[in-house]
């Protein structure tokens, strides 16, 4: 276990740029893992090496074979951190942008008058794609109500609102509001009892640092990834497609391979920094397990960094030394229940009498990083029935620690004194 090894946590934290400190801040504690993980050093060596090179990936001169090779690479090792047997990967502007992109593709490959299937609880990414699209389609959007207590959407809720002539489906693994997630291979499992041949696109973007990815249990047909959220950088998306969406006719260029499913140039950089990921994971693995093939060592991180997550979220919500959690405290509300199992490294909270941007500037002034979640056009579906103008998120990572919790618990117990 993480917890139980303090020089594995203290070897972790030094894989990582900016572990403690700010370049614009200073020293600060990073609970703002939900809007963007920190970025593996190697991430950002690979980056700058990367940066400076011109030559076109697939060119026949020694760099352009060398950055396809990368390229290349990279889809290999990704398809063994997401376990994918069939299907391909492809790189884009953003994970909302491959969001998009997949549920157009769905939607105008349905048939007029069918139906797309989608939650209350899903980020806007796949939640507008999936409106959108269905309108200029022809589809009836059927939308499964979740649970406002909970933050979870259950495969039995969409197995109630399922009919056969459901063609498409959205669904989202983890929330960026609640933190919690959905057991997406059960949602597949009770869509697919239904509509055998309905294409399923989820939305893994914030699950993906927070547990093992395993596109070959879920049985779906399209999954994205936010890298940034993965311990990489900014300014790209990863998606995979099963073989059935990938022959589905798309965006192409006339004339291009028909299986080809990304735009211009690819930047090789971006794609070497995913191996950098997936290296990270075997190398954590390694240090968990005596399993010595490369999937066994990422399964064994992602249990390891499950685990440890809930060890911390744990501590949060029920205290640690002298210190009261947060349920403990009365000034605070925390969203979705104090004692979720489906939580994922994040607790949403609201402090009585306190607007939510006044904790979060507070705490930033202690050198606590959090996020002030809004009900907008982000989180509004989450917040507006729980008639929550906003809330806190603090948002964990496996290389955060007990004793960083512990200051944020110790600076949130304070709030109740004024």
């Amino acid at each position: 276990m993480i917890q139980d090894n303090p020089a594995l946590i203290a070897a972790i934290r030094d894989r990582f740029a900016y572990v403690e400190s700010c370049p614009f801040q200073g020293e600060r504690i990073f609970f703002e893992n939900a809007g963007g993980a920190l970025t593996l050093k190697s991430v950002v060596e690979t980056s700058a090496f990367f940066a400076a090179i011109p030559d076109n990936p697939g060119r026949i001169n020694p760099a352009g074979q060398g950055t396809q090779q990368i390229i290349n690479k990279a889809k290999e090792d990704v398809a063994v951190l997401m376990n994918a047997t069939s299907g391909q990967f492809f790189a884009g502007e953003s994970g909302t942008e491959l969001l998009f992109r997949m549920i157009r593709t769905a939607c105008l490959s349905a048939g007029k008058g069918s139906k797309i299937i989608g939650s209350s609880i899903e980020h806007p990414a796949t939640r507008s794609a999936a409106r959108r699209w269905a309108d200029i389609a022809g589809l009836d959007y059927v939308n499964v109500v979740h649970d406002d207590e909970t933050g979870l959407v259950t495969a039995a809720d969409y197995a109630a609102q399922m009919t056969p002539d459901v063609t498409v489906a959205t669904i989202l693994h983890a929330s960026p509001v609640t933190g919690m997630g959905m057991d997406v291979a059960a949602i597949s499992k009770a869509i697919r009892a239904v509509s055998p041949d309905c294409l399923i696109i989820v939305d893994g973007i914030q699950h993906a640092a927070h547990g093992q990815l395993d596109v070959s249990a879920y049985d779906v047909d399209g999954y994205a990834i936010s890298p940034y959220k993965v311990f990489s950088r900014h300014g790209y998306g990863i998606a995979w497609i099963s073989d059935r969406l990938t022959a589905l006719p798309h965006d192409m260029l006339i004339g291009a391979p028909e299986t080809g499913w990304e735009f211009g140039t690819r930047d090789a950089g971006s794609y070497a920094t995913l191996s950098n990921v997936v290296e990270y994971f075997e190398w954590l693995g390694g240090e968990l397990s005596d399993d010595t093939s490369r999937r066994g060592k990422i399964e064994a991180a992602g249990r390891a960094i499950h685990a440890y997550e809930t060890h911390l979220t744990d501590i949060a919500i029920n205290g640690t030394g002298n210190l009261p959690g947060l349920r403990e405290m009365e000034h605070v509300t925390v969203l979705a229940g104090n004692d979720n199992p489906a939580r994922e490294g994040l607790v949403s909270v609201v402090v009585d009498g306190i607007a939510s941007e006044q904790v979060v500037e507070t705490l930033n002034a202690q050198g606590i990083r959090t996020h002030t979640r809004k009900a907008d056009h982000y989180s509004g579906n989450v917040l507006d029935p729980l008639g929550l103008p906003d809330c806190i998120r603090i948002s964990f990572c496996h290389y955060n620690t007990e004793a960083e919790i512990a200051k944020m618990l110790a600076a949130v117990k304070e709030l109740g004194k004024g």
